[in-house]
C-alpha cells in the first residue's frame, strides 16, 4: 500500500512493535532542504541513487491520514491492515534480495578487478623475466665471444711460439748434422791417411824381402812336387800288383763278381721292402698328413693320447641330434639322413655323398661327427686349405687319404671342411696346374659311390664348386642362422652350461645374483639377432670371464646384458666390414632359422 503514503520507490519498512508504519516526522525545513541539496552534490552516483528511495513529499501524509481514518471506519479495517503488512513484508524481502544481489555484484566486480590486476602483474613479471633472460643471453654471448677471442689469441700465440721453436730446432738440427758430417769427413780422412801409411810401410817391407819370399815359395813347390810323385808311384805299384793278382786267379774274379751282385740285390730289396712296410704302417697304424682329426683307432695315436683313446673306446653311440637346436624342417631332414646312413652301414650298402653349406659357425662339423658316431662309423676331418700349399705333393697326399679310407673296417666318414679351397671351377677361375691336378685326382677317386667311406663336404660358398664336384653330390643341406626361438633356446642352453652349472658346483669366485633368468634370456635373444651359434657360445664364455674379472666374483644381471650388448655390437661391426663380394658370396648370412649346437 505504498500508494497510500506516496512512496516513489520500494523502501524497507520502519514500523513499530506491531509492524505498522511509524507516524511521519515533521516536514523538513527549507534550510534543511537547502543543506541536504548541497550535501547531495558531494555524494557519488550510487549514494544519490540509494538516497532517492527515502525521499517523499509531505502531501502524501495527509492522504495517508485520510485513508487511515476511512479504513478505521470500515468493517474490514483489520483484514486490510493485515494484508497491507503482508504486502510490505514481501516487498521488504524482495528489496533485501536485490540488495544482496547488488552486494554480490559489487564483490564479483572486486574479484574480477583483482584477477585483472593479478593478470597484469603476471604479464609484467613475465615480461621482466623475458627481458632478464635476453639480457643474460646477450651477456653470455658477449662473454663467450670474449672467451673465443682469448682462445684464438692464445692459439695464435702458441702457433707463433711453436713455429719459432720448430725453426730453432731445425737450425740446431742442421748445425748438428753439419758437425757430424764434418767429424765423419775428418775421421774418414784420418783413416785414409793411416791406411796409406800402412800400405806404404808394407810395400817397403815387401820390396826389401822380395828375394827371401821368392826363395821360400820355390822350396815349398819343389817339396810338394816330390811328395805327389812319390804318392802316384806308390799307388800305381799297389793297384798294378792287385789287378795282376786278381786277373791271374780265376777264383778271386768269380768271388768278387758274386759279392758285388749280392750287395746290389740286397740294397734294392731292402729299399723296396722298406717302402712297402712304410706304406703298410702308414695305412694301418698311422694316418695321412692331410687328416687333421680322426676317431679311427691307431697305435701311434693310442700311444700319444692313451686317456682319450680309452674314453673313445668306452663311448657308446648316441642320437645324432641329441642336444642340438635347429629348425623343425631341418631337424627332420637330418634325422632321415642319420637313419639312412646307419642302415646303410648295417646292411653294407653304398654310402651317399652329402654337401652341407651355410654361414660359418652353424654346426656343420659337429653334425658330421655326430652322424659318424650315431652310425657306428669312424670319421676323419681334413681341410681344403691344406691341399694348396703342398704343390706337386698334393696328388700323392690325396691318393694316400683315399687309400687309407678304404682300409677302414667300420666304414669311414671323410669330412672335408672348406672344400671350396681346392675344388673350385676349372673353367671360370685361374687355378695353378698343381691345384688342377689335385682336383683331377679327387674326381678320379670319387667317381663312384663306395661301400667303405662316405664323403661329406662343407663350404660357406658352394657356388664356387666345379660342376664335376656337384655331379658327385647326392644330398645338399643348407645350415642357416638361428631364428629368435632358436637363439633363445641356445642362450638358455649356454647360460645353464657356462653360468648355472659352475655356480651350482660351488667353484671359487663364481656366484650368481638372484634375478629373472628367463626374462633376461628372452631379452638377449632379441639383442643377438643375426648371430651364429658359435658367437652365442662365445657369449657364454664371456659371461664366465666377466664373473672372474669382477672383484667379488658375482655375476649380475647388468654384467650379463652388457656382455650381450658388446657381442651384438661386435657382430654388427664384423658385418659392416664385409665387402660387396663377400656379401654376395654369403647370401644366407642374414636369414634362416636352422642351427646346431652342442
Amino acid at each position: 500500500m505504498s500508494w497510500l503514503f506516496g512512496y516513489k520507490s520500494q523502501v524497507p519498512p520502519q514500523g513499530g512493535g506491531d509492524g505498522g508504519p511509524e507516524p511521519p516526522g515533521p516536514p523538513p525545513s527549507s534550510a534543511g532542504s537547502a543543506g541536504q541539496v548541497a550535501g547531495d552534490a558531494n555524494l557519488t552516483k550510487a549514494e544519490r541513487k540509494a538516497m532517492e528511495a527515502y525521499r517523499f513529499d509531505s502531501s502524501a501524509l495527509e492522504r495517508a491520514a485520510e485513508a487511515a481514518r476511512t479504513l478505521e471506519r470500515s468493517k474490514h479495517a483489520r483484514e486490510a491492515l493485515e494484508l497491507s503488512k503482508l504486502q510490505e513484508n514481501t516487498r521488504q524481502q524482495e528489496y533485501m534480495a536485490k540488495v544482496k544481489e547488488y552486494e554480490a555484484h559489487i564483490e564479483s566486480s572486486k574479484v574480477e578487478q583483482k584477477r585483472v590486476d593479478h593478470e597484469e602483474r603476471r604479464k609484467t613479471l613475465a615480461e621482466e623475466t623475458k627481458q632478464q633472460q635476453q639480457r643474460a643471453q646477450y651477456q653470455d654471448q658477449l662473454a663467450r665471444k670474449r672467451y673465443e677471442e682469448q682462445l684464438a689469441q692464445q692459439q695464435r700465440v702458441q702457433e707463433e711460439n711453436l713455429r719459432k721453436q720448430e725453426e730453432s730446432v731445425a737450425k740446431q738440427e742442421a748445425m748438428r748434422r753439419k758437425t757430424i758430417e764434418h767429424e765423419m769427413e775428418l775421421r774418414e780422412k784420418n783413416k785414409m791417411k793411416l791406411l796409406e801409411a800402412e800400405l806404404r810401410a808394407k810395400a817397403k817391407v815387401d820390396r826389401e824381402n822380395r828375394d827371401l819370399t821368392l826363395e821360400q815359395i820355390r822350396l815349398k813347390a819343389e817339396e810338394n812336387r816330390i811328395t805327389v810323385m812319390e804318392g802316384i808311384k806308390t799307388a800305381g805299384s799297389v793297384l798294378g800288383q792287385g789287378a795282376t793278382a786278381l786277373l791271374t786267379d780265376w777264383n778271386k774274379v768269380v768271388t768278387t763278381v758274386g759279392g758285388l751282385s749280392l750287395l746290389a740285390l740286397g740294397v734294392y730289396t731292402a729299399k723296396g721292402a722298406t717302402g712297402v712296410t712304410a706304406r703298410y704302417v702308414e695305412a694301418r697304424i698311422g694316418k695321412p698328413s692331410l687328416v687333421n682329426e680322426t676317431s679311427r683307432f691307431s697305435l701311434l695315436e693310442a700311444l700319444k693320447h692313451p686317456i682319450d683313446t680309452v674314453k673313445r673306446l668306452k663311448h657308446k653311440p648316441t642320437e645324432a641330434l641329441q642336444g642340438v637346436v635347429l629348425q623343425p624342417k631341418l631337424e627332420e631332414r637330418l634325422r632321415d639322413i642319420a637313419i639312412a646312413t646307419k642302415n646303410t652301414k648295417n646292411n653294407k650298402g653304398l654310402y651317399r655323398n652329402i654337401l652341407m653349406h651355410g654361414p660359418p659357425g652353424t654346426g656343420k662339423t659337429m653334425f658330421a661327427k655326430r652322424l659318424a658316431t650315431h652310425s657306428g662309423m669312424d670319421y676323419a676331418i681334413m681341410t681344403g686349405g691344406d691341399v694348396g700349399p703342398m704343390g706337386r705333393d698334393a696328388v700323392t697326399a690325396i691318393h694316400k687319404v683315399f687309400d687309407w679310407a678304404n682300409t677302414s673296417r667300420r666304414g669311414l666318414l671323410l669330412f672335408i671342411d672348406e672344400a671350396d679351397a681346392f675344388l673350385r671351377k676349372r673353367s671360370s677361375e685361374q687355378i695353378s696346374e698343381d691345384m688342377r691336378s689335385a682336383l683331377n685326382a679327387f674326381l678320379y677317386r670319387t667317381g663312384e659311390q663306395n661301400p667303405r667311406f662316405m664323403l661329406v663336404l662343407a663350404s660357406n660358398t658352394p657356388e664356387q664348386f666345379d660342376y664335376a664336384i656337384n655331379d658327385r653330390l647326392d644330398e645338399m643341406v643348407e645350415f642357416t642362422l638361428p631364428g629368435i626361438e632358436e637363439r633363445e633356446r641356445l642362450i638358455r642352453l649356454y647360460f645353464d652350461k657356462f653360468v648355472l652349472q659352475p655356480a651350482a658346483e660351488g667353484k671359487k669366485r663364481f656366484k650368481v645374483e638372484q634375478w629373472d633368468y628367463s626374462a633376461v634370456c628372452s631379452k638377449m635373444a632379441k639383442m643377438c639377432e643375426g648371430m651364429s651359434g658359435r658367437e652365442i657360445s662365445k657369449l657364454g664364455v664371456s659371461w664366465q670371464a666377466a664373473c672372474y674379472a669382477s672383484e667379488e666374483g658375482i655375476l649380475t644381471e647388468q654384467m650379463v646384458l652388457d656382455r650381450c650388448e658388446a657381442a651384438a655390437r661386435q657382430h654388427r661391426q664384423k658385418m659392416a666390414w664385409l665387402s660387396e663380394q663377400e656379401k654376395l658370396d654369403h647370401k644366407s648370412i642374414t636369414g634362416g632359422k636352422g642351427f646346431l649346437t652342442q
